[in-house]
């Protein structure tokens, strides 16, 4: 199903998106036909099972993966017509990526890991703008160290400071909660919401939680490689 957002404020428009893995003989369909278009600005949870096909559906609209068939545009772009370094460069600065097991380079500190993406994107003053999105997110005290010597919070604020840093329209969110206690996950995900609020960003949280959906405008459910229901929340 397609939501009925408006045409002129669409932020990802999804047609007939299908994944296949496995072998030619042997294919296996991970995604069987969605359609989906998500406005600028929404907040939107894809909530389902493992093996629903969510986390591959973002990876499909985050640029990450190709579709094995149908078509995927992103604030215009259609993707499935960029080769690999058009789509990296479709992705730098305007896609955002928070994902369960944070991804830091535990040879860099935590101003290194926000700064030197920024840096190898050619921005400007890198490391101010690092510094400043990590005192957005409480971590200001911290500028200095490794991720070894951070906790599994400060982790993902960390990862949350990279992923806003570039001040990205479209942010997904991949159970960011998963590896954190309960109590440490809600203040996660109250900043995750924050800092898209400050910002304007469109964001889609995948999770299996229907509690942590719930704090997001619209929930679509998947089942089986398919959205079965897409309601506000």
């Amino acid at each position: 199903m397609i939501s009925t957002v408006d045409a002129a404020t669409i932020a990802i428009r999804a047609r007939n998106v299908t994944l296949r893995l496995g072998t030619r003989d042997a294919p296996v369909p991970i995604l069987k036909g969605v359609d989906l278009a998500v406005g600028q600005g929404e907040s939107v949870a894809i909530l389902g099972a493992s093996g629903s096909g969510k986390s591959s559906l973002m990876a499909i609209l985050s640029g990450l993966e190709r579709a094995s068939g149908g078509s995927v545009e992103v604030g215009g772009v259609d993707f499935g017509a960029l080769g690999e370094d058009e789509l990296a460069r479709a992705r730098r600065g305007r896609i955002g990526i928070v994902l369960q097991s944070f991804h830091l380079l535990p040879t860099m500190t935590a101003l290194e890991n926000v700064a030197v993406p920024l840096e190898l994107a050619g921005q400007a003053d890198p490391f101010a703008a690092a510094a400043e999105e990590l005192r957005a997110v409480g971590l200001g005290h911290r500028l200095d160290h490794y991720p070894a010597q951070l906790s599994g919070g400060e982790q993902q604020r960390v990862a949350i400071a990279r992923a806003m840093a570039p001040r990205p329209g479209l942010l997904f969110a991949d159970e960011p909660t998963g590896n954190l206690d309960a109590a440490t996950g809600v203040a996660i995900m109250d900043l995750l919401f924050d800092r898209r609020s400050a910002t304007g960003a469109t964001l889609i949280v995948i999770t299996h939680d229907p509690a942590l959906a719930a704090r997001c405008a619209r929930i679509i459910e998947m089942r089986d490689g398919q959205i079965v229901a897409d309601r506000a929340a």
